[in-house]
């Protein structure tokens, strides 16, 4: 069982991967309705974990369900609610089940959850977690030393956001991942095309797009005031003002927000060492949907 989406990208396809987060239910059919109108279009789909703090169905279980479904899921795995031996288990359990991707994340902060008493975990840091997946897969064995059978062959990924760099910018941070095992990027949300521009061509002057593919993140804006609102509270988003008017001054903000979207994805296809794009938005599957039916 080896992963599509590497495949996909090592014959140069520009990818979709798309976003669902696993519901607040026990039944099953709860996700595949969830994904219906994403099957055939993404080219793989991520299921968070534990977005926001808070708890839904397991991650784990959830991607579980996408394999066994004919959809490809990427499994995001977080260092705040396992230590290394859980860790290990699940990367182990995940290929078991047919998930042959995973992105290693450090995962949203429990005081921004509905239950801030909880103890985090962080036995691992990112690195940390990005060096035991990928050691497992390379040395076929625990951290131990105690030998793996079928080891997993994960495609690895990491999470990245560009942002308005300077001449002091050096891509150290995205080369240790690279060198703890990262193959693949997805980033935060990039709705500025300038900035993504300059941030890209420096990371192929510094030829890091030579060693991890990069997978930008985009989706639809809901309305004007939802963007001004990512603005001030989510780290990393820059949506430009002439975005968020336009939206504004739309008839149907949503079907303006699509358009955006799809427009954006035109000019991001151009940009050296842009490998694909990665559409997030919390219970915005159709929406995406309706984005990626536009390029298939």
């Amino acid at each position: 069982m080896k992963s599509k989406l590497r495949k996909l990208l090592l014959d140069n396809k520009f990818v979709f991967t798309a976003e669902t987060s696993p519901p607040d239910s026990g039944n099953k059919d709860t996700i595949t309705e969830q994904v219906r109108c994403l099957n055939g279009l993404a080219d793989a789909i991520n299921v968070t974990d534990g977005a926001g703090a808070k708890s839904h169905m397991s991650a784990l279980a959830t991607a579980a369900i996408l394999a066994q479904n004919n959809i490809e899921p990427i499994l995001q795995l977080t260092t705040r609610d396992r230590n290394r031996i859980a860790i290990q288990g699940d990367l182990l359990g995940g290929w078991a089940l047919d998930i042959p991707n995973v992105l290693c994340l450090y995962g949203d902060e429990v005081k921004g959850g509905d239950q801030p008493d909880t103890k985090e975990v962080r036995d691992l840091d990112t690195i940390g977690l990005l060096k035991t997946a990928h050691e497992i897969k390379i040395k076929k064995m625990y951290p131990s030393g105690r030998k793996i059978v079928d080891a997993p062959e994960f495609f690895i990924g990491g999470a990245d956001t560009p942002y308005k760099i300077n001449d002091a910018f050096d891509g150290s941070t995205l080369r240790k991942k690279i060198d703890a095992g990262v193959e693949f990027f997805q980033t935060q949300y990039a709705f500025d095309e300038e900035i993504l521009k300059n941030y890209m061509l420096k990371l192929k002057q510094l030829k890091i797009t030579e060693k991890a593919y990069f997978i930008i993140g985009l989706g639809v804006i809901k309305s004007a005031k939802s963007a001004r609102w990512m603005n001030k509270n989510l780290f990393g988003i820059n949506i430009p003002e002439k975005i968020i008017n336009r939206i504004e001054q739309s008839n149907d903000e949503i079907l303006e927000g699509i358009q955006v979207c799809i427009e954006l994805i035109n000019k991001y296809k151009l940009i050296e060492g842009v490998s694909g794009i990665h559409l997030m938005g919390y219970k915005q599957e159709k929406e995406i949907s309706s984005v990626i039916s536009h390029f298939k």
